[in-house]
Parts: structure tokens; sequence; C-alpha cells
């Protein structure tokens, strides 16, 4: 993966209007949308990593939900 992407990304979907997501580029790769907060990662974790996932879910959830809050405000100033 190129270090020049961007490590998050905003993304919709038409078939989804009201919904947006957050792309997290870099590891741990995942799409959290923002509607429900449900994340899908895109790494495969050990049993080990799976037991600690509920901290690390909460971490990456915070920091997409920053990101997101950010680039909306970037709008709107």
């Amino acid at each position: 993966m190129s270090d020049a992407l961007p490590e998050f990304l905003l993304a919709d979907n038409a078939d989804l209007p009201e919904t947006v997501f957050v792309v997290h580029t870099h590891f741990p790769r995942f799409i959290l949308n923002l509607s429900n907060d449900e994340l899908e990662w895109w790494e495969t974790f050990s049993k080990e990593d799976k037991e600690q996932a509920t901290e690390e879910m909460a971490h990456w959830v915070e920091r997409a939900t920053e990101f997101y809050d950010n680039e909306i405000n970037n709008y709107t100033d």
C-alpha cells in the first residue's frame, strides 16, 4: 500500500443515500459506517488480536469520527 494515500477517506453509496462511510487505508484497514458505527475490518487477525478487538474498535471508531468531524467542519467554515 502506498504511503501517498491519505490515512482516511470519506465515501458514500447511491444505494444508501443517508449513509456516510469512513475508509481507513492504513493498517488496520477498515470501513466505518457512520450511521450505525458498524466496523468492517479488511484485515485478518489472530485469536489473541480478536480478544483485544473491543478496546481497539473504540479507538478506531473515535479516530474515524474525529476525521469525519474535521472534514465536515472544513466544508462549513
